[in-house]
Formats: C-alpha cells, structure tokens, sequence
C-alpha cells in the first residue's frame, strides 16, 4: 500500500482485495452493487442520444458505435459509480489517496462482435510501466508497483459464451508485452498460469492492473453480448485521458501554431490518441 504523506508517498501495510488485485493483476468483487437499473437506464440514454465519437480510426463504423467515452461527464451516475467506496477501497491503497479517473468509457458489445472492438487480441494497457530485458525477473521480494487499473462495472451478466475479459495471472510482474506470436493463443500462459476469464453477473464489479496480459476471449453459441461501464484510474502522476489532447490541453493557440512536426506536437503535449483514450 501506498499513502501520500507531506507530498511524498510511503509505504503501508497492504489490505487483503488490494493484496489480491496487486499479486494476481486482476480481482472479482461479488454483487458489489445492489443495483445498476439508473446506471444502466442513463447510459442507454447516451448511447441513443449521442454518435459514436469514432475516436479509433482503425475500427468499422459498427466497432466504434460499441463505445461511448467521457460518460463521466455525460451521466450524473456515471460520476456517482466512479467515486463508489467498493472500488476506491481496492484501488487506493495501490495508487494513493490522490488518484484520479485517467478513461470512463461504456461498453455495449452487441452479440458476435468478438475482434470488431479491437480487444480480442492479448494487450496490455500502455507500458509496460516498468520493462525488463530479456532474462530478467521482478525480485519476489519486492512488491510490483501498480500505476493504472482498468475496472468494469457490469451492466448485465458476462458469461463464458459472451467473450469475457480474460487476464493472465502474475504477467503484470514479467516487465513484458505478450508475444506476439501468441497474440490469439488461448493457452498462453506466465510462470505457469493460464489465462482466467473474468465471469461476474450484473452488479459484481471485475479489476485488473493495467500491466497485466488481457483479452477479450472468444464467444461461442448463446453470446448475448457485453455491457459495462469501464472506468481506468492512474497515478496522480498520470495524465488523464478522457479527452484527446487536440480538445484538453495547457496550450496557447499560438504555440500550437508553432509545433509544426509530429514530435513538436507531441512534445508539447498533443498526442495522437491511443490506450485509454483510443
């Protein structure tokens, strides 16, 4: 656990979700909430009102109608579910008392859309924060430092034939993306451990870090598809993302004017969209 005590963070004794979700890179919390109905009902609400933002250039028009961004700025329970005590609890005591909502984007997969979102393949969520060369291990002793969480709060059940989220256990340690000769390989494993699918039912809320090797996994017959609410939290240290830079920024317009190079660009902070805001 990590506390900010006169502008500098200590170490703490860590709680036991906490030790889970930092040991295994992911965590289920069971019927964490009594009921999703208005979170559910104002982001249907989102999604008939307002387009796609198309943001990823990559997708088809149906893989990015699947999204809606920013709701925490669109739906009042939105803001509400991102502040709930069962999710900060968990996260921070991992990335501090000051950590902030990084992404907020809802999730409504219809069925057969596994590989249109852009998922279903094994990623991790930006860094990874701390890489290792090859042949190089995290020392057991220290425990690994977490810098982002991705959280979905489930809108309606997720079962194994609707393509959960499947994480590989520990891989947030191996300082490594996954091979990318394995990118669609169900049986990867690290160190042993093969991929677990993240099955919960509406109201029970799912947490992985971000380093940790994920998916989407295949669907199969009876997919009924996926809706949830994705929230993604950071380090105070890291910069949020719920807007792209290009709308969100520190700039005068003249020196905007003046970076006149993709680097002069991203140097001063306007980046093409990417994780968590991509």
């Amino acid at each position: 656990m990590i506390s900010r005590k006169s502008g500098y963070l200590v170490a703490k004794p860590t709680p036991t979700h906490s030790e889970f979700l930092a040991s295994n890179g992911y965590l289920v919390l069971k019927g964490a909430l009594d009921s999703v109905d208005r979170l559910a009902t104002e982001i249907n609400e989102v999604f008939d009102a307002l387009p796609a933002d198309g943001r990823d250039p990559r997708r088809s028009e149906r893989g990015n109608e699947m999204f809606r961004y920013e709701m925490l700025n669109r739906s009042a329970a939105c803001q509400e579910a991102v502040g709930h005590p069962k999710i900060l609890e968990v996260i921070e005591p991992l990335l501090g008392e000051d950590c902030h909502v990084i992404a907020n984007t809802a999730w409504r997969n219809p069925p057969s859309s596994d590989g249109e979102h852009g998922g279903d393949a094994w990623h991790i969520d930006a860094g990874p924060h701390i890489p290792l060369p090859e042949g190089v291990q995290w020392p057991v002793e220290i425990p690994h430092p977490v810098f982002a969480i991705g959280v979905h709060i489930f809108l309606s059940d997720c079962n194994l034939e609707d393509g959960p989220t499947g994480v590989i256990p520990g891989s947030q340690r191996s300082g490594k993306a996954p091979p990318r000769t394995q990118v669609y390989d169900n049986s990867l494993t690290y160190e042993g451990h093969g991929v677990v699918p993240l099955i919960a039912e509406a109201g029970d809320i799912a947490f992985f870090v971000s380093d940790v090797w994920h998916r989407r996994m295949p669907t199969a017959l009876g997919d009924q598809g996926r809706f949830f609410l994705q929230v993604h939290y950071g380090r105070r240290d890291i910069a949020q993302r719920i807007r792209r830079t290009s709308e969100a920024n520190h700039l005068s317009d003249q020196a905007i004017a003046r970076a006149d190079t993709p680097r002069r660009r991203s140097l001063i902070g306007l980046h093409d969209p990417f994780f968590y805001d991509g």
